[in-house]
């Protein structure tokens, strides 16, 4: 099962790529000298679009094979069996174990997605808290 972000949230970067973009543009082809500073505004493009890319392709979180993982490129896992209790603290979903913690941000979550997430959560059978 794949939980997604909310579409706002993926906008967003794809706003702020264009825009940096745009602005590299602009920059580039009205100014008479050509500056090494200027293709700053085309790395961080480049950046918040990757992040873009990034996101509509892996989503926020995977659950498969009784594992929950977050898709950052270096993102946490856990095994749904270690899951020992639930933490619900400022609209987020806190998930312990006897040796980690994995949170996870429900305001950048769709919300079908969300209502999956806190289904499967609940078939855990652990404590809420």
């Amino acid at each position: 099962m794949k939980i997604r972000y909310k579409k706002r949230h993926q906008n967003v970067s794809l706003i702020f790529g264009l825009i940096w973009l745009v602005l590299f543009f602009i920059f580039r082809f009205t100014k008479e000298e050509d500056n090494w500073t200027d293709y700053g505004w085309l790395v961080i493009s480049c950046m918040y679009l990757s992040v873009y890319f990034y996101q509509l392709r892996y989503k926020y979180l995977t659950i498969e094979k009784g594992i929950i993982k977050v898709n950052y490129p270096l993102g946490k896992k856990i095994s749904l069996m270690e899951i020992k209790g639930i933490k619900k603290f400022a609209g987020d979903y806190i998930l312990k174990t006897d040796k980690r913690k994995l949170t996870i941000h429900t305001k950048i979550i769709d919300l079908k997605s969300l209502a999956d997430l806190t289904s499967e959560l609940n078939k855990l059978g652990v404590e809420w808290s």
